[in-house]
């Protein structure tokens, strides 16, 4: 009699688990926060909104029409009313935006321009051009970063190309800090000293090994910038350092409609709550955006 011998529990053989990557770990877990994923939304529609501002507008934004001065919201023909000299404020608001979002671009990619080309040779070369340069981003970071911009400007005369320009010029040094920090916290590493050792060129470790840590806490940064710089262009221009009457922008609508405070509150009311809630949503994608990178640095660590 023979037996034939069998495995009561068989070993199932399992397949390994997919590894997730980072950049779908982040947007998990970006996605996981409300506000931020709001605030990005937000954020995109202003810019589209913007961007398409000549082909939605119902009016003109420079056409003014007396006989229609201080109308109210949804009143006929004036979906958000208009201002002192009866221009459409809906109109105007839509081109105000195009103002913020071309302002924020332009002033930050100045500001990364003028601050991540430095951070990078400073921080990995440490030595003289770090300590010169560090100096330098010292001095600026010194000033009251509005009041170097209104400094700037009224050097370089009120006019919305040189607001954003000067705006750039502030940026540049708190970018170089946070890139700098990244660049340092990253050099010693033992896959840095072994490009060395084999002789590759300083500028392929830069961009192969250097440059992607630093784009994290950079993203953050950018998203903090865009908020400032449409509220710093929105100030420039309500002290008429910025856009030139009868252009259009938020900060000119802040100006233009105290002249009807006594009369309607609704031409400053609407731009207000405009900046207040560009400004708050780039805070709130900045903030999602670290919490998230922050969370993926230390379940890696």
């Amino acid at each position: 009699m023979s037996e034939t011998l069998t495995s009561p529990n068989p070993v199932a053989e399992t397949a390994p688990a997919a590894v997730e990557s980072p950049r779908r770990r982040f947007l998990r877990r970006f996605r996981g926060r409300r506000a931020a994923v709001a605030a990005a939304v937000f954020l995109a529609l202003i810019t589209v909104l913007g961007l398409a501002a000549p082909l939605i507008a119902p009016h003109d934004p420079l056409m003014q029409e007396l006989t229609a001065r201080r109308l109210p919201p949804l009143s006929d023909g004036y979906l958000l009313g208009t201002d002192n000299l009866g221009r459409d404020t809906l109109s105007r608001l839509l081109y105000g935006a195009r103002v913020a979002v071309t302002a924020a671009a332009i002033s930050v990619t100045v500001g990364l321009l003028l601050g991540v080309i430095p951070a990078l040779a400073a921080g990995f070369l440490g030595g003289r051009w770090d300590a010169l340069l560090s100096r330098i981003a010292d001095a600026f970071l010194s000033f009251p970063p509005l009041l170097l911009a209104m400094a700037i400007v009224g050097v370089m005369g009120p006019d919305l190309t040189n607001a954003m320009f000067a705006i750039g010029i502030v940026f540049g040094p708190r970018f170089f800090r946070v890139v700098r920090g990244a660049v340092i916290a990253v050099r010693e590493n033992t896959f840095i000293e072994a490009s060395r050792s084999i002789g590759t060129p300083t500028t392929r470790i830069v961009r192969q090994h250097i440059l992607p840590h630093t784009l994290s806490p950079l993203i953050v940064q950018i998203s903090l910038a865009c908020g400032f710089a449409m509220l710093a262009e929105s100030s420039l221009s309500f002290l008429g350092l910025g856009v030139q009457p009868p252009d259009p922008s938020w900060g000119r609508m802040l100006a233009e409609g105290r002249e009807a405070w006594n009369y309607t509150t609704w031409p400053v009311l609407i731009p207000a709550v405009a900046i207040i809630l560009a400004v708050l949503a780039c805070n709130t994608l900045g903030d999602g955006i670290r919490d998230s990178v922050g969370r993926e640095n230390r379940s890696e660590k």
